[in-house]
């Protein structure tokens, strides 16, 4: 049956504009990292999608890594993506990155020029575009000259692959190098992409400041904690819960009995704001000004409409706050 996508889809979600640019992103954008691979029903991935898309998510975000094995997720989104979205393509944000294992030799990982153009021309033939709207450096590269890895990202814009570029997983003093090479080359960095939620707050410090300075957005992933903040963990670990999985970071080892004495504590705050403690996680990431989507993963579409009902409520008190940070430091990352 063909898609046809809901004609009230952007009443539902609310848009922020990233960083000082003029592209305006939703405050939830769906991921595929996980459950877009060959180890996932297709019939499941292509349900999540288009129930995203009705509900005004806009924003698609992948790498050439993503799925398993990898590259299936992009493979996959590009089946789903010429069978249902390809009319609405100017009304979605793609993105993917590069940084990561993909092939074996010198040339199939970090940060050269090398890898990064051979690597967004296979993203784009895995999903059947002519262009993504973001590509981003998808982690810091030791070894490669940074000016050599912006100026990849700089080409893969003005060849036309990309409209902008990003990173991802930066520290804030790299986050002011590579912006200020970007702006000397005439593509400056939209986005910046770091993991940031309860328990890991690292950018709360200088990076945040950075992304302010370079008029950079933030789009945080993992503002879940791998699904740790779903709420599925309240009573231990569930049998079909992502911890018990092949192929993911999040093992049994991560579910102590102290960390389910902070998600209890947290859950109480969640219940007594009339949120989930999904869509208190959701709200607390998109309090920070600098930060424009909270990156989303999911494996079924329930999950992707409850973290959506999170932006009924994004406003915390001052007690609210206080009670967050007393059982989640600031300082403290688990």
């Amino acid at each position: 049956m063909s898609y046809l996508a809901d004609s009230k889809r952007y009443d539902v979600m609310q848009y922020k504009r990233c960083g000082r640019s003029g592209l305006q992103l939703p405050m939830v954008s769906l991921g595929l990292w996980h459950n877009f691979g060959n180890d996932h029903p297709l019939e499941n991935s292509r349900e999540m999608l288009r129930g995203a898309f009705d509900l005004g998510i806009t924003h698609f975000d992948l790498a050439n890594n993503y799925g398993f094995p990898n590259g299936t997720a992009e493979e996959n989104f590009g089946r789903i993506f010429k069978q249902d979205f390809k009319s609405y393509r100017d009304e979605l944000i793609i993105s993917s990155k590069a940084g990561y294992y993909m092939w074996p030799g010198p040339y199939g990982d970090w940060g050269s020029r090398k890898y990064l153009v051979a690597s967004c021309d296979q993203s784009l033939k895995r999903m059947g575009l002519d262009y993504v709207d973001i590509f981003y450096h998808h982690r810091p590269d030791p070894n490669t000259p940074l000016e050599e890895t912006m100026a990849a990202l700089d080409h893969i814009v003005k060849s036309g692959r990309a409209l902008y570029a990003g990173i991802s997983r930066y520290e804030a003093g790299l986050t002011r190098q590579a912006a200020a090479i970007m702006r000397e080359l005439g593509t400056p960095l939209l986005i910046h992409q770091p993991n940031y939620n309860f328990f890991k707050r690292w950018i709360e410090g200088d990076l945040l400041d950075a992304l302010n300075e370079a008029g950079m957005g933030c789009i945080v992933f993992s503002p879940l904690a791998q699904g740790l903040l779903s709420g599925r963990y309240l009573d231990g670990i569930p049998v079909d819960s992502r911890a018990n999985l092949p192929n993911t970071f999040l093992t049994p080892a991560n579910v102590t009995d102290e960390l389910i004495g902070k998600l209890t504590q947290l859950n109480a705050i969640a219940q007594a704001r009339g949120q989930t403690l999904a869509q208190m996680a959701i709200a607390w990431v998109l309090r920070q000004p600098q930060v424009t989507s909270a990156l989303i993963g999911a494996s079924r579409l329930s999950q992707i409409q409850d973290c959506v009902a999170a932006l009924n409520n994004l406003d915390f008190s001052g007690g609210e706050l206080a009670a967050i940070d007393a059982i989640i430091p600031g300082d403290r990352n688990y």
